[in-house]
C-alpha cells in the first residue's frame, strides 16, 4: 500500500503478525484529534500449513475478509507484497 507523500507524517503502515495471518493496517491520527490513533486493516496475508502457501485476502465494509482472486497464492511473502504495493489493485489503496 502506497501512501502518498504529503501525509507520510501522518500515515503509517503497519503489519499486525499472528500464527496463521499477517494483517496489514493503515495508521491513522484519531479524526478529531484527541484519543488514540486509528487502526484500519487493508488486507490480509493468510498461510495454509498443508500447502506452504501464502494468499491475498481483501476486507470488506463489514470487517470481513475474502480470498483475493485475481492472484494466486504464493510461497513469498514478498511476492504477495510487491503485488499489492504495485497498485494494480486499487481495493488495497486504502
Amino acid at each position: 500500500m502506497r501512501v502518498p507523500e504529503h501525509l507520510w507524517d501522518q500515515v503509517q503502515v503497519e503489519a499486525d503478525v499472528s500464527d496463521r495471518h499477517v494483517d496489514i493496517v493503515e495508521v491513522r491520527p484519531a479524526w478529531d484529534g484527541v484519543g488514540e490513533r486509528t487502526r484500519f486493516p487493508i488486507s490480509r496475508l493468510r498461510y495454509t500449513k498443508s500447502t506452504g502457501m501464502l494468499a491475498i485476502y481483501w476486507r470488506d465494509r463489514n470487517l470481513k475478509f475474502h480470498e483475493y482472486k485475481r492472484t494466486r497464492p504464493a510461497k513469498s511473502v514478498k511476492a504477495l507484497l510487491d503485488y499489492i504495493d504495485s497498485g494494480a489493485e486499487p481495493i488495497f489503496s486504502g
